[in-house]
């Protein structure tokens, strides 16, 4: 919110930080939801990098730097380098949740374990010939 103080800023900075915040909020009031928090989590990385770009093309020069902006543009710098520590408490709220998104560093794919997959498409055949241990019942 001090970031947002000066309005140096474009409107969207703003806007997104506030949407990240929102979504956040629900995300904590759904305790079983792995949407809402997941939503969180992509929008706290997509806010870092629009942050960024922020604060590198709307940083104000030295000589029209009062000191209410240098203290705007100190809370955002602030709060793009506690977003990061943000996104690893929110990584393990979606693991505590039971979401399974893990990285497997030798392969370049991600996903789930697959060592308990059973493929369906080899089933046992039917016999073709009706058994004969089993008796044929009367149609009436």
């Amino acid at each position: 919110m001090w970031g947002c103080m000066n309005y140096f800023f474009p409107a969207s900075y703003a806007w997104g930080n506030f949407s990240v915040l929102a979504v956040g909020i629900w995300a904590i009031v759904q305790r079983d939801s792995l949407d809402a928090i997941m939503m969180f989590l992509t929008g706290l990385l997509l806010t870092v990098l629009t942050d960024i770009i922020h604060i590198s093309v709307f940083y104000p020069q030295k000589k029209y730097l009062t000191d209410l902006k240098r203290f705007s543009v100190g809370m955002a710098i602030l709060s793009l380098l506690v977003k990061p520590v943000s996104c690893y408490f929110v990584y393990q709220m979606y693991r505590e949740r039971g979401g399974e998104y893990t990285f497997n560093i030798g392969l370049v794919r991600a996903g789930q374990d697959r060592s308990s997959y059973e493929p369906i498409d080899h089933q046992d055949d039917p016999p073709q010939w009706p058994d004969a241990s089993k008796s044929a019942q009367h149609p009436y």
